[in-house]
């Protein structure tokens, strides 16, 4: 297998003290079964062994990866160790929260191999952070990046909220410029989506939640965009900026490419020879099926050549690996509908590639529509 498509290997800790109001990933705040979950998790990976050899990613992502003690880090690291091969520039990425970041956290990170810190601010204003419920003060948050800085991480990402009831531009803007006084490599900035099963989901159906426009969830996309660019980072995908292609997250663009990756926790996706596999949302159900020697998976499905294909164009489109022209047009080229694309500044042509713009990320998702014949 080609080094570049070596799979990559993501780790679900489905454990938080609080559960936030916006947040739609399964995790749970009773951490009474920290030890049985991490117990199975050593016993999932068993069962793939076979089925993956080698990886060049890891993600612990969550629920809240900061949260397991350094010597069930440990013991998780040795167990993956054990069973896979693991390239030796491998990107290894932990979630963090910035209330859990201290020194020593950072030091075992550090002697693990860890490579690259993804911080969960969000924001850098408190009244933002009190709405989203999240731990950490503004102060705290900076307190943290400062930390993390101090023990030589060269590779920080930080995931940012906007799109916010009550968010002003001016307030964002704010954010975003603290942000980038502390030199993160990547930077993710997520417009807040109401999930309907979220606590937001039910304020939002009592009207209890004031979003703003489209059109200024329009003009703070635009001018996130316009501002990180000028400071040097690549506006990779929708929502993901990069200071240079070396700090784009390898991992997540396998998401996007469809190159093969095994997920491992309860709720985890895993992807192979064009099948998708997703385990239970429970830990008990998790724990459970793994004490019997079962893969706890929950359901799957083959994806036919066909659907392949338009998701290759959906996810092609949110990144600037665009899609090839081959790719976009099975039927007779639509050229007039990718000309006015053209014109409208949506999409550019290059290398016989089908690239959005910036102004296109807007539209990713019409844009497969607006070319199918």
């Amino acid at each position: 297998m080609n080094k570049k498509e070596l799979p990559g290997l993501y780790v679900h800790i489905p454990f938080c003290r609080t559960k936030c109001p916006y947040c739609d990933f399964y995790s749970i705040i009773d951490r009474a079964a920290m030890n049985r979950f991490l117990t199975a998790l050593k016993k999932e990976a068993i069962l793939y062994k076979k089925s993956f050899q080698q990886f060049d990613s890891l993600y612990f992502g969550g629920g809240t990866p900061s949260l397991i003690d350094e010597k069930g880090f440990t013991e998780t690291f040795t167990a993956l160790r054990a069973q896979f091969r693991f390239s030796p520039d491998t990107e290894i990425t932990v979630e963090m929260n910035p209330g859990d970041v201290t020194a020593e956290k950072l030091e075992s990170c550090r002697k693990l191999g860890v490579n690259r810190i993804s911080l969960g601010v969000q924001s850098l204003n408190d009244k933002e952070l009190a709405l989203l419920k999240r731990r950490h003060t503004a102060e705290g948050a900076k307190k943290a990046l400062t930390l993390i800085q101090g023990h030589g991480f060269d590779n920080v990402g930080i995931d940012l909220m906007n799109g916010l009831p009550g968010q002003t531009e001016k307030h964002w803007m704010k954010t975003l410029e603290e942000t980038l006084s502390f030199g993160p490599a990547h930077i993710s900035c997520y417009q807040l989506t109401i999930g309907s099963k979220t606590v937001f989901g039910s304020m939002a159906r009592k009207g209890q939640l004031k979003m703003p426009s489209e059109e200024k969830q329009r003009k703070i996309f635009l001018a996130t965009s316009r501002l990180l660019q000028e400071r040097g980072f690549i506006h990779y995908e929708v929502s993901n900026f990069a200071l240079g292609e070396r700090y784009r997250s390898r991992h997540n663009l396998k998401y996007w490419r469809h190159i093969p990756y095994l997920g491992l926790g309860p709720a985890a996706h895993s992807f192979q020879n064009n099948r998708r596999w997703w385990n239970v949302k429970s830990v008990e159900e998790y724990c459970a099926s793994l004490n019997k020697n079962n893969k706890p998976i929950e359901g799957e499905e083959a994806l036919s050549p066909e659907q392949f294909a338009l998701e290759r164009l959906f996810l092609g489109f949110r990144n600037l690996d665009g899609v090839t022209i081959k790719d976009a047009f099975h039927e007779p080229p639509c050229e007039n509908a990718l000309k006015k694309l053209v014109a409208a500044k949506c999409v550019e042509i290059s290398s016989g590639k089908i690239i959005p713009t910036v102004k296109g990320y807007l539209i990713a998702d019409q844009l497969p529509l607006e070319l199918s014949p």
